[in-house]
């Protein structure tokens, strides 16, 4: 990747993440797939560790990707889309407090995003940007066989 190809990234990304530009939908509408089944509530550990390997990129936000409720999820958002990922899931931790708690005490991480590959807990807002500025991200998602749209936009870069 070249270093002005990933700086333009950098500068875009921190400043769409930062204006909140409304999209589509990505992912589940707010709530769906919050509930666990069985084995204790949504906010026990067996509820939370089933919520985190159910699909290779999760993310527990505040609101949907469709309506992130603040400004770190749109981010976590946003990221995501300049990379391309539409396919992941989203718990909205407003819609269930044990849920919310849960989590936190998962990860052991106090803050809401926060962001799982492949069943690994990744971080929240400021480590997911941290990866996508120095191209950490785009290593991470070929692990789980997801191909970064910015790849391509740096090939149609050195096209010009």
């Amino acid at each position: 990747m070249s270093a002005a190809v990933r700086a333009g990234w950098r500068i875009g990304a921190a400043a769409a993440a930062l204006r909140g530009r409304a999209g589509r939908p990505l992912s589940q509408a707010a709530g769906e797939g919050s509930g666990a089944e069985g084995g204790g509530g949504s906010g026990s550990r067996e509820a939370v560790e089933r919520l985190v390997r159910e699909h290779p990129v999760v993310v527990f936000m505040k609101g949907s990707p469709a309506q992130p409720l603040c400004g770190f999820s749109n981010a976590v958002v946003q990221i995501l889309r300049l990379h391309g990922v539409e396919d992941y899931r989203a718990h909205d931790v407003l819609q269930d407090p044990d849920l919310r708690q849960g989590i936190k005490n998962y990860s052991n991480w106090p803050t809401i995003p926060q962001v799982y590959l492949n069943g690994e807990f990744v971080g929240g807002c400021d480590i997911l940007l941290q990866m996508h500025q120095n191209g950490d991200l785009v290593e991470e998602l070929k692990k789980l066989g997801i191909r970064s749209a910015l790849l391509d936009a740096e090939k149609d870069q050195e096209k010009k």
